[in-house]
């Protein structure tokens, strides 16, 4: 087992990474100050196969556990879901001190985290996340939210989690398009800040792609290990931590014309990586050969690099107004400049973006 610190003062935390942790769930979480009320939430998908393992731990440390599962899929991300989360933790007694304990992907650890952030005006939050995405990224830095039909994420808080643990083990369990998708979020690490890793992920990605264990530990505690870097110097994103955000704009972008579904989170983010990296070589930022690093990465991990031809581009340009870091009306874009290197490149005209999604078709 491996463990990486997010220090963040008084709201610091543990990320735990290794094989067989979810058995140790119960005495982790029961360590921590917490009450004796549990509310874990799963979706039908991941609960059938880990509920019962949480709870049984859970329950022998002493805690009470009311296990809630709502549907899989990104569509159930939403304000109708926290709205039946409530209820469930009004029903089982649940107080300030009682925990929500994650249990699943993005989709759940984002769900169960706003809930978190708002019941009570906010009680402790674990993570136990089972996808590579999860275990790399969403579970990590304490964005929690719920999607609008007008854009991914709108609504929201920063709310840390008091503890992230990352069973390696989980992963075993992922299709093969989940684990690639997860990659999305791992080969951003590299391109934005750690061009080590990324030379790694070029020479390795045969043994992550089979799921070797130490491979994957290793990709989980670098890709965890920047992620915290960031988040340590910006916890709200108010200027660096923006940089994890590549592929994102026209990502989010892409999710929601093609809906909510279609494009796991991950394809999505490569393909929005491939955009900005025809923009930054564009704007004279990127040499070609970078960029065929990057988008040749993409696509060794299985990933998409090209947008989908019924996906019109002002319709996309028109989508990313809808962005989180789009400030009085002007598009904000992360721009690789080079292999370990990006920057926040704001007021990003609307035809520069239309002729980069242009290049991204091919």
């Amino acid at each position: 087992m491996s463990e990486v610190e997010i220090n963040l003062g008084s709201r610091s935390y543990r990320i735990m990474i290794g094989s067989s942790l979810l058995d140790r769930a119960g005495e982790l979480i029961a360590g921590l100050p917490v009450g004796r009320q549990v509310l874990l939430v799963t979706n039908t998908t991941v609960g059938p196969l880990y509920a019962g393992r949480v709870a049984a731990s859970l329950e022998g440390a002493g805690l009470t556990v009311t296990v809630a599962e709502v549907p899989d899929g990104e569509q159930y991300k939403s304000l109708a879901s926290t709205e039946l989360l409530y209820e469930r933790a009004f029903s089982a007694g649940l107080d300030r001190r009682s925990a929500v304990v994650a249990l699943g992907g993005g989709v759940v650890g984002d769900l169960a985290g706003f809930v978190a952030a708002t019941y009570m005006r906010g009680v402790p939050f674990v993570q136990l996340p089972t996808t590579l995405l999860a275990q790399v990224d969403s579970s990590v830095g304490g964005k929690v939210a719920v999607n609008h039909p007008r854009g991914k994420n709108i609504i929201g808080a920063f709310y840390q989690p008091s503890l992230v643990i990352a069973d390696t083990d989980t992963l075993s369990t992922l299709n093969n398009r989940e684990l690639r998708s997860g990659l999305a979020e791992v080969i951003k690490y590299g391109i934005i800040g750690d061009e080590q890793f990324f030379t790694w992920l070029e020479q390795n990605l045969p043994q992550v792609l089979a799921l070797k264990p130490e491979a994957l530990a290793y990709v989980i505690e670098q890709s965890c290990s920047n992620k915290a870097r960031v988040v340590e110097e910006d916890e709200t994103e108010q200027g660096a931590r923006a940089l994890l955000n590549l592929g994102h704009t026209a990502g989010h972008a892409i999710e929601a014309l093609a809906g909510f579904g279609r494009y796991t989170h991950g394809e999505a983010v490569a393909m929005g990586t491939a955009v900005a990296t025809q923009l930054g070589v564009q704007l004279g930022r990127l040499t070609l050969a970078a960029a065929d690093r990057i988008t040749g990465l993409l696509r060794r991990a299985g990933l998409p690099t090209t947008v989908p031809a019924e996906l019109a581009g002002a319709d996309l340009v028109a989508a990313m107004h809808g962005d989180k870091k789009t400030v009085g009306g002007a598009i904000t874009f992360i721009l690789p400049v080079k292999i370990g290197q990006a920057v926040i490149h704001p007021n990003t005209a609307e035809e520069h973006i239309s002729r980069a999604i242009v290049a991204a078709r091919t």
